[in-house]
């Protein structure tokens, strides 16, 4: 069992790891790169009597960063499908099937949990802009995305309204309590910037869970297939 797990999680995280490198490098890391000319001053925005254009050259590849950004998001993908496929490991055990088709739910699960449920009241942030505490803001990422990730476990293996109530209540709680915000809206980064970042973030991390559960079905299923399978 935990070298079919082990496996199924290495190669569906590589693979989708590499996918969302690619995406980011493409989609995401010219926003970012944007944003620092005006962190660090080499563009004024607000209050500025010229008009900056709002396409600038930030550079080409940089084999350095660049190469260090796909490891880093190799790796961060790789530990989600370890997490994904132990928990499709159990979910086959308690008679559900996993396959690919199937995996893009559990992709899209996960999608919510570590994405766009902390995005609803913590959305991602560009270099620059106003921030609350750090420290206070990973707490408050971490329990959003726990409470999540077991509401949206309740939604799909729950089997009465009990279940799907407190999935509720766990999905709506980290915001009733409020993720924390910053004393002032200050930051020299236009506003469009900080918009673009946000919907592109979330994109791209909607695109990986999905290839992630994808492929975290169908590494499972091909590992697991002289098993006997649920119907």
């Amino acid at each position: 069992m935990y070298g079919k797990v082990f496996t199924s999680a290495l190669f569906a995280g590589f693979a989708a790891g590499l996918i969302a490198a690619a995406l980011q490098l493409y989609f995401v890391q010219p926003v970012l790169l944007h944003a620092e000319l005006y962190e660090g001053g080499d563009l004024i925005h607000f209050g500025s009597e010229s008009t900056v254009p709002a396409h600038q050259d930030v550079g080409g590849i940089d084999l350095m960063r660049d190469g260090l950004s796909v490891l880093f998001t190799v790796l961060v993908y790789t530990g989600y499908a370890f997490i994904m496929v132990g928990a499709m490991a159990l979910a086959s055990e308690r008679g559900h099937s996993v396959d690919a088709r199937r995996g893009i739910l559990w992709g899209l699960g996960g999608f919510v949990a570590v994405h766009f449920a902390p995005a609803f009241s913590l959305p991602p942030e560009l270099p620059g802009v106003a921030a609350a505490d750090v420290v206070a803001r990973q707490i408050w990422w971490f329990g959003t995305v726990a409470a999540s990730a077991i509401a949206v476990a309740l939604i799909a293996f729950g089997r009465n309204w009990a279940a799907w109530g407190a999935a509720v209540v766990l999905l709506l709680a980290p915001h009733v309590i409020g993720a924390p915000q910053p004393e002032v809206f200050t930051g020299p980064v236009p506003p469009e910037l900080g918009g673009e970042f946000a919907g592109r973030a979330l994109g791209v991390g909607l695109a990986a869970w999905v290839t992630l559960g994808c492929f975290a079905g169908f590494f499972w299923q091909r590992e697991t297939q002289g098993a006997p399978q649920p119907a």
